[in-house]
Parts: C-alpha cells; structure tokens; sequence
C-alpha cells in the first residue's frame, strides 16, 4: 500500500527536484504512507542509500548529490506494525535495490527477512542466479501468487549496476495500485501516481513485466 518512484534520466539531476511532488503525492494519498520512507540514488558506481523512519512530508529532503537514476519509497506499514527505520525500503543487496508496493495474505514461501517485503525480494533473487533478473520476475512472481491466499496488489521497482525492471500486477484497487509512467526530454519517471499538475502521465499495463531505462 506504498508509494514508489523511479526516475532515470540522460543527465545529472538534482533528487530534491523529484522528492518534492513525490512527498506531496504521499501526504494526499487516501492511505496514510507516514510510517518512514528511503531512496536510493546511484553514484555512478554504486547505488547510496538514505532512509528515514518520519514521514516524507515532515522531513528536510537530503541533500544529494546530483544522479542519473533514483528509487525511492514512502511506506504504508501493514497494520501499522513494524515501524523501525531498518525496514524501510529501498532495500539494497547483491548490488540491486528492491521497492514494493501492494498487499499479499497468506504467502506460503520460505524465505529470511524482517517484513514480507524482504522475503519476495530474496525469494526473487533466487531465480535469478544463471538466468537474469527479468527472467527472475517472470518466473517467481506468478509461483507467489499462486502460494497466496489474497493478492491485491505486487507492484515492485528492481534497479541493478545497469538494468532496471518493474513489474505491475494489482488484482484489486486498480486505481489506487496502478502505476504511472511519463517520458519527458530524456527522462524516464515511473510513479505509484502522477505529480501533481503534471500532464504527460500513462498508466502502465496490468500484468507485466518491463524493462526501464
């Protein structure tokens, strides 16, 4: 039930310049997505990592230095349970940085993690050894929704050294779930919902897998 945001763009960019309409869409959001949020920004050879357990809207945005590539993430904790700074996401590791949103019951895959966030992303990454993280997504995704008793929603941002995949699946809810996309002077942004004022927004299609710039 978060928020997500991916922006790639051809030339440095100031993360401020995009943080701001993201936090606002987050404080209007019919559901309340103050229970902390993060952002990952890539440095040119890793990606860097800034997470807050204060809502969006309530805090000074950091002062990164200029990127090409951002994820970031305002969090709606299930139940409002778990709200501790280590859970927010972006979460970083093996070199790909992993943003969910959506709301699955009942998921029947063993796996390590804090929150069931932490799970698929590593459930995920299993299928990808010898095969690729697209190929990954296309393969695990459909195994965790047929080990789920509810999916209303599995919306998810995978960023790595080079490639960058989303995957939108929403089963309820499909205003409230469904992604938006927006091509504008070299850039690429892909948000949970259009900026504010801002003309130039397509949903993405239900059901899918894509590869992002």
């Amino acid at each position: 039930m978060c928020r997500i945001l991916y922006v790639a763009a051809e030339r440095p960019f100031d993360p401020r310049e995009v943080l701001k309409p993201f936090a606002a869409l987050s404080q209007a959001s019919k559901e309340y997505q103050g229970h902390g949020w993060g952002c990952a920004s890539w440095t040119g050879t890793a990606w860097s990592l800034h997470h807050d357990v204060r809502p969006i809207w309530e805090c000074a945005l950091p002062a990164l230095p200029p990127t090409t590539r951002l994820v970031a993430h305002a969090r709606s904790a299930f139940e409002d349970r778990d709200v501790r700074v280590e859970n927010n996401m972006p979460f970083l590791e093996n070199g790909w940085v992993f943003a969910f949103n959506g709301e699955l019951r009942g998921v029947r895959i063993r796996e390590e993690g804090r929150i069931g966030a932490e799970k698929l992303f590593r459930f995920i990454q299993r299928f990808a050894v010898g095969h690729g993280m697209e190929a990954a997504l296309r393969k695990a995704l459909p195994i965790v929704e047929q080990r789920s008793t509810r999916v209303r929603a599995m919306n998810m941002i995978l960023a790595g050294a080079e490639d960058a995949f989303v995957a939108s699946l929403h089963r309820e809810d499909h205003e409230y779930f469904s992604l938006h996309r927006k091509r504008s002077g070299g850039t690429l942004m892909l948000c949970s919902e259009p900026f504010p004022g801002e003309s130039g927004w397509e949903p993405l299609p239900n059901d899918c897998v894509e590869v992002l710039a």
